[in-house]
């Protein structure tokens, strides 16, 4: 082990650029050395070169398993709080009956204005109206949301 296990690391981390993985190629490689002790010593090639051998054929199976292929979640990852998206369906659902509470053309300035990102004069053009008619939809369909919502929202509990 000790006359073998320097060139063996030097050449796995030469082949994975990456000093941990290649410390652990190199004690599976000894692991079988030592399991197959008899072997080493019958063959007609050299130690180094059965080990290297082996070496190799541990890096080409790492690299062919899922381990490369696939995300692998390490332990900075798991502490990671996710937000649980369900809040956002609900609000989305809700957001979706405001809209249909509406009629079309209040809708339509709305989804212009708000969703598309469009300014004032853009939604009028896209939709063939006046500036001041998008306005003043505008300003119905908002205070008729705002009024809608504030009926409609269950009260906290004191």
């Amino acid at each position: 082990m000790r006359e073998h296990e320097k060139a063996l690391l030097a050449y796995t981390e030469k082949l994975l650029h990456d000093r941990h993985l290649a410390e652990d190629i190199v004690q599976e490689t000894l692991i079988r050395a030592w399991h197959h002790a008899e072997r080493l010593h019958d063959s007609q090639g050299s130690v180094r070169g059965w080990l290297l051998t082996v070496a190799r054929n541990l890096v080409i199976d790492r690299s062919r398993s899922g381990f490369h292929r696939y995300e692998v979640i390490g332990t900075e990852t798991l502490d990671v709080l996710q937000r649980d998206h369900a809040d956002m369906v609900v609000a989305a659902v809700a957001v979706t009956e405001m809209l249909d509470s509406l009629s079309v053309e209040h809708r339509e300035v709305l989804v212009h204005t708000y969703l598309r990102g469009r300014t004032v004069s853009e939604a009028a053009k896209v939709l063939g109206i006046p500036v001041g008619t998008v306005k003043s939809r505008q300003y119905y369909a908002l205070n008729h949301l705002r009024t809608h919502e504030r009926y409609e929202r269950p009260r906290a509990a004191a």
